[in-house]
């Protein structure tokens, strides 16, 4: 399993033609407290920078972005009840969405682990 970043605070975690995607833990600290999650519809066809979730927490709303195309296989319907916990696991337990890979070269254009670590700290 290989994760890669995106510079709008996305990880995707990859294993064989399916991607796993969330948001990174600098993400929720920015975001707070999460309160609501929206998810997106299970054959749902996204283009890399589409809209694919929305956050909302006591300080802001922000959209999680597509960072590959795909299509939206399965979602983590457990955010629906219980959205707080985006911020207990961010980058585990709380994934928003996995989507079969439409588009595999892509992934050539995110971040490695310390790539996005050395971004994040230029912020």
């Amino acid at each position: 399993m290989t994760t890669y970043y995106s510079k709008d605070h996305e990880w995707i975690s990859v294993e064989g033609d399916t991607a796993t995607i969330g948001i990174t833990s600098y993400a929720q600290e920015q975001l707070g407290d999460v309160v609501y999650v929206e998810l997106p519809e299970t054959g749902k066809a996204l283009s890399q920078g589409d809209e694919a979730a929305v956050v909302e927490s006591v300080k802001a709303a922000s959209e999680v972005y597509a960072p590959i195309d795909g299509e939206v296989v399965g979602t983590n319907d457990v955010l629906a009840d219980e959205p707080a916990k985006v911020n207990d696991d961010p980058e585990g337990a709380a994934w928003f969405l996995k989507l079969k890979i439409g588009n595999a070269g892509q992934l050539s254009d995110l971040m490695d682990q310390a790539a996005y670590k050395a971004y994040v700290e230029t912020l």
